[in-house]
């Protein structure tokens, strides 16, 4: 029988409960684990920074009472932690084209090339934000990791038609969203073509 999460949260930060605190833990850390291992690719950096975020949840516990959804909270914290820990070890990128063989080496230290990517990162974001809580958690899964939709129906607890569907709603609302601004993409300045390069990838990447 799964354990209420939201319970355990309760007590962790209300009452300062080790045993519920520990039952957290052992329900989520594996799932965190190979959560964390689709970003780093490495199970050794997953294991650190999901032990991490524990510990500053148990430091932190009595400033986190409001958090009503705790397991969606941990992935979040995970994937933002994951995102940190990839941007501090690796400045340049290889950046993919789907049906093609070429392949662009991105140097994310490039002032220019960073902003761009910022901008258009924090549009996607934006839209990406709106969708449902699941629908959005699906979404990344699939779109951003590449997972299968077993994968996804693993870690969410929900069956593989279910993340389907979830997912072809949130392509269908994103699409929306975005319709104005992919009319519109950043303008390209002189002798700069990177900008509407990843722009393409992007789509590609999320849409197709």
């Amino acid at each position: 029988m799964k354990p209420d999460l939201t319970e355990l949260w309760k007590r962790v930060c209300a009452n300062d409960d080790t045993k519920a605190f520990e039952s957290l833990y052992y329900a989520l850390f594996n799932k965190l684990i190979k959560f964390c291992i689709y970003y780093t690719r490495h199970r050794e950096a997953a294991e650190e920074i999901v032990s991490e975020i524990f510990v500053k949840c148990w430091n932190n516990r009595k400033t986190l009472t409001d958090i009503e959804y705790p397991e969606t909270y941990l992935f979040v914290a995970v994937k933002n932690q994951s995102l940190k820990h990839n941007k501090k070890y690796s400045s340049i990128h290889f950046i993919e084209i789907e049906d093609s063989d070429e392949a662009l080496l991105v140097d994310m230290a490039d002032p220019s090339a960073l902003m761009e990517r910022k901008e258009l990162h924090h549009r996607l974001d934006q839209a990406i934000e709106t969708l449902p809580m699941q629908a959005k958690m699906v979404f990344r899964l699939i779109k951003e990791n590449g997972l299968r939709y077993k994968e996804v129906a693993e870690i969410l607890e929900i069956s593989p038609r279910t993340v389907q569907t979830q997912l072809f709603r949130a392509i269908a609302k994103l699409r929306l969203l975005l319709q104005s601004y992919r009319k519109n993409p950043l303008k390209e300045e002189s002798g700069n073509k990177i900008v509407s390069i990843i722009f393409v990838v992007y789509l590609i990447h999320y849409f197709f």
